[in-house]
C-alpha cells in the first residue's frame, strides 16, 4: 500500500480507496439507527465433523471438494499427508474474504466518522481544506488533500488510551449500518467463511485473521462475530505508550503507525505473532499475494483458496480494475499455480447469514 506521510490512515486503506468513494458519489456519514449484532458463532455452529454435513451454505462443486478433500487428507491419522493438530494453522484475510469490503473498507468509514466526532473540539480546523471537503462530502476535494486528510484522521484517532478507543468502535459498529444494504457492518459477514472458520475448528486447526486493517479495529468483535480471539488478530498496528494517568497504567494511541500488515506485511507478521508457517490461506486480493505464497511454500500439504467477487445482485463484482479490494496479480498467480478460486456467484449459495440479502 502507498503510504504517505503521516501515515495513519493512507497506510492502511490507500489513496484508491478515497478514489472509489468519489467515483461511487457516496455520503459518508454513518446513519445512527442502532442495531444489534448478529450471533454469528451460532449462525455457523452447523460445522460437525461429517463432510457430508459440513459447509452447508457452499454450493457441491470444485471449492467446495478442494477444502473438505484438504481437511480429510490433514486429519485423517495414517495418511500420507496427516499434519499434527499443533501445525494445523489457517490464516483469513479480513475485508473482502471475511465479511464485504465495498464499496470502502468499513475502518475507513468508522475513520472518518471520527473525523467529524472530534471537530468540535477542534475549531482550527474549520480552515483545513480537507476537513471542508469531508464535510461537504467533496471526495475530489479529500483526494486534492490527502496529506491534510491523513493528518486530520491521525489526530482524531489518537491521543486516548486503547480502552477508549475500543469502546468507541463498539459504539460505532452498534449504530452504523452499510450504506447499499442498510444492514450493520457486523451481519455483513459471509455465512459460508462462517460455516468454514468453525468446520476448521472442529477439525483441531487454529484459525488466525491477517488483516491490512488495525488490530484495535478488529479486536473489539472478533470473537462475538468469527469466533477468533483477539489474541488471534494480526493486523496494522498504531503506535502505543504506556502512561500512569490520574493514578492508573494505561496505553496511550500515538497518531503514527508501528507496523503495516499488508502484502508483503503480512508473511512478516504471520512470523512475528503466529512462529509457524499456516498450511491453509484465504485472501480475495493482491495484497494477500504474499501471504498466498507463503503459506503454500512450505513441506507437506498445502492449500491457497482465493475468493472472487463475481455477484453484483447479492454483494459486488469487482476484480481487476477496482480500487478497493484489487484482484490482478493474485488471480494470475492462483490459475498459474492451480490455487482454489472461489466464485462467490456460482460456489456460495448464501452469502450473508440469515435476515438480509441471501
Amino acid at each position: 500500500m502507498t503510504v504517505a506521510a503521516p501515515p495513519a490512515i493512507l497506510a492502511i486503506h490507500t489513496r484508491k480507496a478515497i478514489a472509489a468513494l468519489a467515483l461511487a458519489g457516496l455520503a459518508l456519514a454513518g446513519c445512527s439507527t442502532s442495531a444489534t449484532a448478529p450471533a454469528a458463532q451460532d449462525a455457523a455452529a452447523q460445522s460437525a465433523q461429517s463432510a457430508a454435513t459440513a459447509l452447508p451454505s457452499w454450493r457441491d462443486g470444485a471449492a467446495r471438494q478442494a477444502l473438505l478433500k484438504f481437511v480429510a487428507d490433514v486429519t485423517r491419522p495414517g495418511s500420507p499427508a496427516f499434519v499434527p493438530p499443533e501445525e494445523r494453522v489457517a490464516v483469513f484475510d479480513n475485508d473482502g474474504t471475511l465479511w464485504s469490503e465495498q464499496p470502502l473498507y468499513f475502518q475507513f468509514f468508522f475513520l472518518l466518522d471520527q473525523v467529524r466526532a472530534a471537530a468540535p473540539r477542534h475549531p482550527e480546523w474549520r480552515s483545513n481544506p480537507a476537513f471542508k471537503a469531508l464535510m461537504a462530502n467533496d471526495m475530489q476535494g479529500l483526494m486534492r488533500d490527502e496529506k491534510a486528510l491523513a493528518a486530520l484522521v491521525a489526530k482524531a484517532n489518537s491521543g486516548m488510551t486503547v480502552d477508549e478507543y475500543d469502546r468507541t468502535i463498539r459504539d460505532w459498529l452498534a449504530k452504523s449500518r452499510h450504506p447499499k444494504f442498510n444492514r450493520p457492518y457486523t451481519e455483513l459477514v459471509y455465512q459460508p467463511q462462517l460455516e468454514l472458520l468453525s468446520y476448521l475448528r472442529a477439525n483441531g486447526f487454529k484459525t488466525y485473521i491477517v488483516s491490512g486493517g488495525t488490530i484495535d479495529f478488529m479486536r473489539p468483535w472478533s470473537q462475538a462475530i468469527y469466533g477468533i480471539p483477539p489474541e488471534q488478530v494480526i493486523g496494522s498496528s498504531q503506535a502505543v505508550r504506556y502512561q500512569v494517568r490520574d493514578g492508573k497504567p494505561v496505553l496511550m494511541r500515538d497518531p503514527k503507525l508501528d507496523f503495516i500488515d499488508d502484502g508483503p506485511g503480512k508473511p512478516v507478521g504471520i512470523y512475528r505473532h503466529i512462529g509457524r508457517r499456516p498450511i491453509l490461506a484465504v485472501g480475495n486480493s493482491d495484497g494477500d499475494l504474499q501471504m498466498l505464497e507463503y503459506a503454500t511454500g512450505g513441506d507437506g500439504p498445502r492449500l491457497a483458496v482465493l475468493v472472487h467477487h463475481d455477484d453484483a445482485e447479492r454483494e459486488f463484482a469487482y476484480d481487476r480494475q477496482s480500487k478497493v479490494g484489487k484482484l490482478d496479480k493474485a488471480l494470475d498467480a492462483a490459475r498459474a499455480r492451480g490455487w482454489t478460486v472461489v466464485s462467490m456467484k456460482r460456489d456460495w449459495q448464501q452469502v450473508y447469514p440469515t435476515a438480509g440479502p441471501k
